[in-house]
């Protein structure tokens, strides 16, 4: 019988709330007990893990990661995304089906979770795409897709403006009580956009979006939501007049959910700069108002998820003046430290980073990971949230580093990574 003790851990429990110091035993890839008390006395064979006082937290469930296989193996494989994960922390990657050719069909899906198998230490837990090609005019055979492995449906960053389309497909999906994830904005306004209306983004002459449209595109969402009952998560929730719709549909009761990513909470529109393409993203950077309101409802929960929204992108689709630019930044690696941020400024505790960062994807995409409860997969990270490091972009695993953090003072390295009891990260 496999098994392991962590002692003397900072334990960050995100379904309990508790940030407290004690142990924890995994037997044959599973937790069987924590405690504060004294560690189990020591057993022949078994594994002991000094933690030395660090955290140690579910794994990162990464809900929207961009793996670049097939298509675009250049930018980024299974192999590398996988190699990127583990050394973030992050113990499932959610992919998103925006590949070439799309995953839109059993073949395709099945094609990828066979090259996430052979190659990628982490679990994948793939999305399909909920139109064919992404195009908005046909919706894919969710039924087939859901037996093959997907998890969810979603067509990316592509809006399906085709409204009968898309309630056409929300209500097939909510016969078969699959989940969808739609990136809301409304289409007309923000297409070509490259930077948040604001006179800082004037001032450069750059194409500008009003936050109104995420807003927009949310009000219509909900109101299909309404018009189905289907299972709904909006992937990026990033300004502050989304809110009063975001929390109406919950008031009302209707099955919604939302995620925003960490770029979006620890950055704002001034650091572009004079035109810095590695801080180009979808959608683009809001004011700090617009942080500040975003952080505040990760924190109240009406934001239930945080994620990295790994896109790679390479040298050449960045090497390009801002609005031809590719949009897109890594994330894998850089999503926890990121995340300390927020903690070492006193606005989320770790079990509240840790509630949005594993335990509520987890538990809405249906997987039994991010909990520290017993009987849990021992998907685990230890990390010192107040190592300092300085970024170096180059010694990112992803194959594409394209991240906005590049030469930034940053805290919180990850120590160790466990899959299933298995450590795939650190000594």
């Amino acid at each position: 019988m496999a098994r392991t003790v962590f002692n003397d851990a900072r334990l960050i429990d995100p379904v309990a709330g508790t940030d407290s110091r004690g142990w924890l035993l995994v037997e044959n890839g599973r937790i069987v007990a924590t405690g504060q008390d004294a560690a189990p006395e020591p057993q022949g064979g078994e594994t002991r893990i000094d933690c030395g006082g660090r955290a140690l937290a579910p794994g990162i469930v990464d809900l929207g990661v961009k793996v670049c296989e097939p298509g675009e193996r250049h930018k980024e494989s299974f192999r590398s995304a996988g190699r990127a994960a583990a050394a973030g922390g992050v113990t499932t990657m959610v992919t998103r089906p925006d590949t070439l050719p799309t995953i839109d069909s059993p073949e395709t899906l099945e094609f990828a979770l066979r090259r996430a198998a052979e190659a990628a230490p982490v679990r994948i837990a793939p999305m399909a795409a909920l139109t064919k090609g992404r195009e908005g005019r046909e919706m894919t055979e969710i039924a087939f897709l859901r037996d093959a492995g997907a998890v969810a449906f979603t067509d990316g960053d592509i809006v399906i403006a085709n409204t009968r389309v898309l309630s056409r497909a929300m209500a097939y999906a909510c016969e078969l009580g699959a989940l969808i994830v739609s990136h809301p904005q409304e289409p007309g306004l923000s297409a070509g956009a490259s930077a948040t209306s604001s006179a800082f983004a004037a001032l450069r002459g750059l194409s500008m979006v009003s936050p109104m449209a995420e807003r927009m595109g949310l009000d219509r969402d909900i109101s299909l939501v309404e018009m189905t009952g289907v299972r709904y998560h909006a992937d990026q929730i990033t300004c502050a007049r989304a809110l009063p719709s975001l929390e109406r549909a919950k008031g009302n009761g209707f099955d919604v959910t939302a995620g925003t990513s960490i770029h979006h909470l620890t950055l704002n529109l001034i650091d572009v700069g004079d035109y810095r393409t590695f801080f180009k993203i979808k959608p683009p950077l809001r004011s700090e108002e617009d942080r500040q309101a975003i952080v505040e409802a990760v924190a109240s929960g009406l934001i239930d998820t945080i994620s990295s929204f790994h896109t790679p992108q390479d040298e050449e689709s960045k090497r390009l003046p801002f609005e031809e630019a590719a949009s897109g930044a890594v994330g894998l690696e850089t999503l926890l430290p990121a995340a300390m941020r927020l903690y070492h400024a006193g606005a989320l505790s770790l079990p509240q980073l840790f509630r949005a960062m594993s335990t509520n994807p987890a538990k809405r995409l249906g997987l039994e990971v991010g909990r520290l409860s017993k009987g849990a997969p021992a998907d685990l990270v230890l990390f010192d949230p107040d190592a300092p490091f300085v970024l170096d972009r180059f010694a990112l695993r992803s194959k594409s580093r394209n991240t906005p953090f590049d030469g930034t003072r940053m805290e919180g390295r990850v120590l160790g990574t466990w899959v299933g009891g298995q450590r795939i990260f650190g000594e």
